[in-house]
């Protein structure tokens, strides 16, 4: 029998419900910006981790522009940077415009 997964929405998030967000459940977050050209390349490996992944993986976006005091908080210095929580434990980092095959190295041990 084969199961089919309802794709989460990605959701977009602003540091006033940053810490709400990943405080439960397994959630991949993109830090980027509407200017970079390596976020733009990654929003599709997304979409395609939402359908992979449906309910057990929420993927969250914070606009690094709009949102300064998460990614300061996270220590991000470079964008796209994807930070993988688990129940609010930051558990994986990747940083740059990585394939499917990587980011769901980095979020199935998770699951």
């Amino acid at each position: 029998m084969i199961e089919r997964m309802m794709a989460m929405a990605i959701i977009n998030v602003s540091d006033a419900n940053f810490e709400q967000t990943v405080k439960e459940g397994v959630v991949l977050v993109d830090f980027w910006a509407p200017w970079c050209g390596p976020c733009k390349m990654i929003a599709p490996v997304l979409e395609e981790l939402s359908v992979k992944y449906g309910d057990k993986l929420t993927i969250a976006k914070v606009n690094v522009d709009d949102n300064p005091e998460s990614a300061a908080r996270y220590g991000v210095m470079s964008i796209p940077t994807l930070k993988l929580f688990k129940n609010g434990e930051e558990v994986g980092t990747q940083v740059g415009f990585r394939p499917s095959q990587e980011l769901s190295a980095l979020v199935e041990p998770h699951l």
